[in-house]
């Protein structure tokens, strides 16, 4: 595929035109781009043009299949949540495939799912847009300004989210961005920097870098900087050993980790992963971390014990159902009866020496689908 790029100098004549030109000796204001991509015969997902701003990837991007195929222009209806927006002709009848794409791609903030697409922050309509491409998944499409207008931690981790994703669909997509440092974390099939004119194939010869997570115990005082974060508005736990995950000395995933009567096994919950990190792998991994360290005996107690995990999340059930380190042990569609988890609340304060008046109406009786899951650990 040979792209030619011509647009010719504009002969203005006008007092500032000419004062212009004449101070800063401009000539030559026309633009000329010729860019062969030996894409049409070669099997390939993932394609990235890159260049500086003005350089024509944008015009590049129109050409490779036409206009028509070029993303970012899309209706977002503005009284409907994004999960209703996203891929409408299923009319709410496959949504978890809807979520699982939102939770693939890094926005796995469940009460922004709930949320218009306008009232998002820039980074947030960012992942949207990707979950609501990959939904369609077309055969072809391109997306101009990729990455370009969020936070270039959000850039990275989105890009690989991205990446991951897209190639379990059948479609092409070529990405037009001007920031060199997403190449690794998108790791695309080819890459067309329009600085040099050159074109490389990079299938199968780029390694997305490696997250280093630093692991720390600690207690509940980093939790008010997770807890905005987190789905679920619960007390909480009672002796509950806490994990932080760092990268680069930045807290990105929270969990808190206590036992079951008896030391029979731990129960792992409050697991929170930092907006601009999620979509990477970085809380499967720093689940799992923590589950081994608790199956080796390496906590406060030092007993060797299996660890249970619970949650609602989707995309997190779906991950670990597909881990080998994982086996599912319930699934229960509603939370528990509210009246009993009431009149437990009210038999806790009366027992700490309170009147019980001040007890939660309770927590349960609609609808969740809660599943739990076992840690097992590597198999050897």
């Amino acid at each position: 595929m040979n792209i030619q790029i011509h647009h010719p100098a504009p002969g203005y004549d006008s007092y500032r035109a000419a004062c212009v030109r004449s101070l800063f000796n401009v000539d030559g204001i026309g633009f000329d781009l010729e860019a062969d991509l030996p894409i049409d015969a070669e099997d390939w997902q993932i394609g990235l043009v890159v260049g500086p701003s003005g350089s024509g990837k944008s015009s590049i991007g129109s050409r490779i299949w036409g206009p028509e195929y070029l993303r970012g222009q899309e209706n977002w209806p503005e009284d409907q949540p994004i999960i209703d927006a996203i891929a409408p002709e299923n009319s709410g009848g496959d949504w978890q495939t809807v979520t699982s794409a939102l939770s693939a791609v890094g926005l796995g903030d469940v009460p922004a799912w709930l949320r218009p697409y306008p009232v998002l922050s820039t980074g947030e309509k960012f992942r949207a847009s990707l979950a609501r491409l990959i939904c369609e998944a077309p055969d072809r499409a391109v997306v101009d300004e990729f990455t370009s207008v969020v936070d270039r931690q959000i850039a990275k981790i989105g890009a690989c989210a991205f990446a991951k994703t897209w190639r379990r669909t059948k479609g092409r997509v070529v990405l037009l961005s001007c920031h060199y440092d997403i190449i690794e974390w998108l790791a695309p099939d080819w890459i067309f920097d329009t600085a040099g004119g050159n074109f490389r194939w990079t299938r199968g010869c780029l390694r997305r870098p490696q997250i280093e997570l630093e692991i720390q115990r600690t207690n509940w005082s980093w939790w008010p900087y997770f807890e905005p974060h987190h789905y679920l508005k619960l007390p909480r736990m009672i002796a509950a050993t806490n994990y932080v995950g760092f990268v680069g000395g930045e807290p990105v995933a929270h969990i808190a980790v206590s036992t079951r009567q008896g030391f029979i096994e731990a129960r792992a919950c409050r697991l929170v992963v930092m907006p601009e990190w999620q979509g990477a792998g970085v809380g499967l991994k720093f689940l799992n971390a923590v589950c081994q360290m608790w199956l080796e005996g390496n906590n406060r107690y030092g007993i060797k014990v299996p660890t249970l995990f619970h949650t609602s999340h989707p995309g997190l059930c779906a991950a670990l159902r597909r881990s080998s380190l994982w086996t599912q042990v319930s699934a229960r569609l509603y939370g528990e009866n509210k009246v009993r988890c009431h009149n437990t609340l009210v038999k806790s304060q009366i027992r700490a020496g309170k009147d019980g008046k001040g007890a939660t109406p309770g927590y349960g009786g609609h609808f969740r689908a809660v599943q739990g899951f076992r840690y097992l650990g590597a198999r050897t």
